[in-house]
């Protein structure tokens, strides 16, 4: 059986956590800043955990992580 590619564009976007979890960056942080408030692009920053719902798919894109 040949080897599974993985996504490229989801490799750059996801990492794995050390108990398997998605790590990901969160979005609405590039432009448009001037009518955010400073808690809500302070929170942006942080990095989130993939939903429970996403992570099936996501596995399947990326199966060497």
């Amino acid at each position: 059986m040949p080897k599974m590619k993985t996504s490229r564009a989801a490799a750059k976007r996801f990492t794995a956590t050390g108990t398997g979890k998605l790590k990901r960056n969160k979005a609405y942080k590039r432009h448009i800043l001037t009518k955010k408030t400073t808690k809500n692009k302070r929170n942006l920053r942080k990095a989130a955990i993939t939903d429970a719902t996403n992570v099936k798919n996501m596995k399947k894109i990326l199966p060497y992580l």
